[in-house]
């Protein structure tokens, strides 16, 4: 059960990863998305930190 649960978030972490690079690669980053997207990253890795 646990390493489904690592598998899932490590997925959306790798998920979220493109969607930020995506946004920084174009010509005017919204950072308040970069913003966003990277909190949701930190959270995701926090939570992984804990298996």
């Amino acid at each position: 059960m646990e390493q489904s649960h690592v598998s899932a978030l490590q997925s959306k972490h790798a998920g979220i990863e493109r969607q930020l690079q995506d946004e920084m690669n174009r010509p005017l980053p919204d950072l308040s998305i970069v913003q966003t997207l990277k909190k949701r990253k930190l959270r995701i890795k926090e939570e992984l930190a804990h298996f």
